[in-house]
């Protein structure tokens, strides 16, 4: 089979770890006789600096005509300032936006070999296994009026918490049918004692789950969320959330697999069209050292195989040479070894 991939390696060390993903598939194609169509293109700061747009049209249309994309990681210092017409994380908002991707899928299981390298306690670790479903389209990112401005002689910032129905029912809809191939629970996380949006939300959940009577559903506060996910993080399976809630959740979430640079993501819409990234940022201070974890970058392209192209066979022998790998001591320096982003890389291809 053909499929056409766009890249998007961005910044810092997005193209390092997106190579290491190429390498990967490279063996897939010619273990599975399949055929990767591969174009790279600019996105964030490096887009802005060549192009003065931190995604361009063309960029975009390209991206629209593959039938995935595969992104690294991007921003940095260099482009932070708050000021700036542009930034890369605009190009990312604009991206999610232009693809129709709503759901971010992150899946959070913690390896047994890697248990020392959370800071939590053995003990709460164990049996952690969730995905966390977070809408990526809506909310405080994409909601309008936005900007700045000057009110009664003093400076105002505005962003708007904006849901509609049909954003948190497709969302939903989602979540239930994940769910029915887990262990049929639905966590929907809210924050319905205060936000007239996630009253909406909570309406909603519990109308589709009285559609869905075989999956538990159950309504958690997101300041009680964040505190169960570190004093108990086991009694959640599947995790539904809206965007900003899902954006912080997720990234605490992460220490428990002991690392970001563990963990993939799955951006994904109507279509087989998607996007996929690991969950980490560009680290600038460890950009061309060729220490990076490419462990979450290798297991989103893993996603891709499964969502975008159906790959079933294929994305469980990338998710068990990882496994592998790592339970007979592979190592990146983020997760206590010494193994450069090539060598861990390798370490994977091997049990391919």
């Amino acid at each position: 089979m053909n499929f056409k991939i766009t890249l998007l390696p961005g910044d810092g060390i997005g193209p390092e770890i997106i190579a290491e993903a190429v390498r990967v598939l490279d063996v897939i194609a010619s273990k599975y006789k399949h055929s990767f169509d591969l174009q790279e293109r600019l996105m964030g700061g490096c887009s802005i600096d060549k192009y003065g747009s931190s995604l361009t049209d063309e960029t975009l249309a390209d991206c629209v005509a593959s039938d995935s994309v595969l992104l690294g990681a991007v921003g940095g210092p260099k482009w932070d300032d708050p000021k700036a017409k542009d930034r890369p994380e605009r190009g990312l908002l604009a991206l999610r936006k232009g693809l129709g991707v709503f759901a971010n899928l992150r899946p959070i299981k913690v390896h047994p070999a890697l248990m020392d390298r959370s800071p939590l306690k053995a003990e709460k670790l164990q049996g952690v296994d969730i995905l966390v479903i977070r809408e990526l389209t809506g909310g405080l990112y994409f909601g309008f009026p936005k900007g700045r401005d000057i009110k009664d002689g003093r400076e105002r910032a505005v962003d708007t918490l904006e849901y509609y129905d049909y954003e948190i029912k497709r969302i939903m809809h989602l979540a239930f049918n994940l769910a029915k191939g887990r262990k049929k629970k639905v966590t929907s996380v809210d924050k319905a004692n205060v936000l007239e949006s996630s009253r909406l939300w909570r309406q909603i959940a519990t109308q589709i789950g009285k559609e869905n009577p075989d999956v538990e559903l159950e309504h958690v506060l997101v300041d009680t969320a964040s505190m169960k996910l570190i004093t108990g993080p086991a009694w959640m399976d599947v995790v539904v959330t809206e965007n900003m809630f899902g954006d912080i959740l997720t990234d605490e979430a992460s220490v428990l697999a002991g690392s970001m640079g563990m963990l993939p993501s799955a951006s994904l819409g109507e279509s087989t069209l998607g996007l996929f990234e690991p969950i980490h940022g560009s680290a600038p201070d460890i950009a061309g050292k060729g220490i990076a974890n490419p462990v979450g970058t290798i297991l989103s392209a893993a996603l891709m195989l499964r969502h975008s192209f159906k790959l079933e066979a294929e994305a469980a022998a990338i998710e068990h040479a990882v496994e592998t790998a790592i339970t007979e001591g592979a190592r990146s320096a983020d997760i206590g070894g010494t193994l450069t982003t090539r060598q861990m890389t390798d370490e994977i291809i091997k049990r391919i």
